[in-house]
């Protein structure tokens, strides 16, 4: 007697060389999926070395190379049941480099899904909840999916029209607005640690600032049990529900580093613009991005990162395993094993 033989779930990751894609391509492949990783040619594979990932490279500045590139990965008739859309860029040499990265990159590779005729099940982006902007500063309210999107960053800007055009594609689509990812292997959060152990934690600004966090491995389970469960056409808020100020975070840094006494140093808001305008030019000249610019500055001063993820918890059973303290440890003695803190 024949048995059917059954294709397991197909993943493409696109954006798979990044600090969250691989941990996204490593939950896939924990859960049994047949797992693509969507890269450019200079993408690092530092992290993508299982040998069941197979690969398909993707010019993103190319429209038509695309649609070629999806051709030859799958045969015609076949596509992916699931993407998971994680392209994107935090930070540019020029500003209109977030348009066309974070906006003019989806809406080509949409394109090309639908030239191709390999228009998924699902396609979940990962946006930001920059997207949604200091809408929340005023009465400090945990910023939920209902809040209408007022982005003061042209990064946010950027994240919120990719949005809007998934709206308008008539794509099956799920939209994670992430918080503060961090984790092993993440830079960002890093030069935070670095910091703190060598005894300076800095901030900004005098008012309280109230940071949400997520543990890079809650957000990979959070994709897949969104595309397994949640219903298409939704958004959602994905951070871990407790909110931290900046002496919490400090505080458990320097418990879990071993560090007696951090000094706590307080850069005012108008002296981090001036500084984010200087390094900005600074990267100009030098032809690479700051991590401090005018655009960052706006981040940093937000004061209320508070998230209701409600509606995350109801749809899909959305519940982060790893807290603050818990993902701290974790992520630095990762840091301690990898050399990157002494």
């Amino acid at each position: 007697m024949n048995s059917e033989i059954v294709r397991k779930r197909r993943v493409l990751i696109v954006g798979a060389g990044g600090f969250a894609g691989g941990w996204i391509v490593e939950e896939a492949l924990r859960r049994g999926l047949e797992v693509w990783a969507g890269v450019r040619a200079s993408t690092s594979r530092q992290y993508l070395t299982d040998p069941r990932i197979k690969f398909v490279e993707f010019d993103f500045d190319d429209s038509a190379s695309l649609a070629s590139a999806m051709s030859q990965a799958l045969p015609e008739g076949e596509s992916w049941d699931w993407i998971v859309y994680n392209l994107g860029a935090t930070k540019c040499l020029r500003f209109s480099d977030f348009n066309r990265i974070n906006y003019e990159y989806l809406r080509s590779f949409i394109s090309a899904l639908k030239t191709t005729g390999k228009i998924p099940e699902r396609l979940l982006y990962i946006s930001s909840l920059s997207a949604v902007g200091p809408i929340a500063e005023a009465d400090r309210h945990a910023i939920t999916e209902r809040d209408i999107p007022q982005p003061n960053t042209r990064y946010g800007a950027s994240k919120l029209k990719a949005e809007m055009l998934l709206q308008m594609e008539g794509i099956p689509f799920i939209i994670f607005r992430a918080t503060g990812l961090y984790g092993p292997r993440d830079h960002d959060y890093f030069l935070m640690f670095e910091s703190i152990g060598k005894g300076f934690d800095f901030s900004v600004g005098y008012r309280r600032q109230m940071l949400t966090f997520l543990y890079i491995t809650d957000l990979a389970r959070a994709i897949f049990d969104a595309l397994e469960k949640a219903p298409t056409g939704e958004t959602y808020n994905v951070a871990h529900p407790s909110a931290y100020s900046q002496k919490d975070f400090r505080r458990l840094a320097s418990e879990e580093m071993g560090k007696r006494f951090v000094m706590p140093v307080r850069v005012p808001l108008w002296g981090l613009k001036i500084v984010s305008a200087i390094a900005e030019k600074i990267g100009v000249a030098k032809g690479q991005p700051s991590t401090l610019n005018r655009d960052k500055y706006n981040i940093m001063a937000q004061r209320n990162w508070s998230v209701d993820v409600e509606k995350a918890r109801r749809d899909f059973g959305f519940s982060p395993e790893v807290d603050l303290r818990e993902g701290i440890r974790r992520s630095v003695d990762w840091y301690k094993k990898e050399g990157w803190l002494k």
